[in-house]
């Protein structure tokens, strides 16, 4: 069923010892600890499993946007989310067929399909379903669920984009003053980030990093445009 590595040989072959040592005596023992090596590879084959099913549903969910087929596209992502919630491509396809459900003006959907990415998604993927969860709910009028999408903690990479989201909302609530707060934060985590790369990058055979660092630079002129326009310094 699997292959086994030095260590789990050893476990296996001192069970067979036991048993020939101690026979039915040690039946439940036995069997127990059977149970749990069969139990920890069982487990590993089902996640496999799980996430190859989960690849030919994804496949399925790609092509159904391609062909812009609202209907395959929630089925397909309905699929992902029920079935296959512990794989990676859960979330991955609730993302994808939200921007799909977005672009073709079903707000509703989208909004359910990100909130979920957001609630079970990992790491970046939760981040950035939080993010698009809190652009579609502003543009809904929805301000102060899209202000608790934003709410802390988020990662120090999408620090300056939750702040300028979350200026963004409080701008269209008419709190001017606290929107420029918002985006003068964005700009000091954008900056800091700026830095600490340049630190990263200061060896000639990282200056991609530069590269990169230098292509966002109509991002951060972006923020002080916002800023300026409300009458703030930075």
């Amino acid at each position: 069923m699997a292959h086994f590595d030095l260590e789990e040989q050893e476990q296996l072959d001192a069970i067979k010892t036991w048993w020939k040592m101690y026979g039915i005596r040690g039946t439940s023992v036995v069997t127990a600890a059977a149970i749990a090596v069969i139990g920890r590879y069982g487990w590993q084959w089902y996640q496999q499993n799980q996430a190859g099913q989960a690849s030919v549903v994804f496949s399925a969910l790609e092509s159904a946007i391609a062909d812009k087929d609202s209907q395959r596209i929630k089925s397909m992502a309905g699929e992902l989310t029920e079935k296959y919630t512990s794989t990676p491509y859960a979330a991955l396809g609730a993302l994808a067929a939200a921007k799909a459900s977005f672009e073709a003006g079903d707000m509703k959907t989208a909004r359910l399909q990100l909130a979920w990415v957001a609630e079970h998604g990992k790491n970046e993927l939760r981040d950035i379903a939080r993010l698009r969860l809190a652009a579609v709910l502003l543009d809904d009028q929805a301000y102060a669920e899209a202000l608790k999408s934003l709410e802390e903690p988020y990662p120090p990479a999408f620090a300056a984009r939750f702040n300028e989201l979350r200026g963004e909302v409080l701008l269209a609530q008419g709190k001017r003053e606290e929107a420029r707060k918002a985006f003068e934060a964005a700009l000091a985590r954008f900056d800091e980030r700026q830095s600490a790369e340049k630190v990263k990058a200061a060896k000639p055979e990282e200056n991609a990093q530069n590269q990169e660092a230098s292509a966002r630079q109509p991002y951060r002129e972006l923020l002080q445009h916002k800023i300026d326009a409300l009458g703030g310094k930075a």
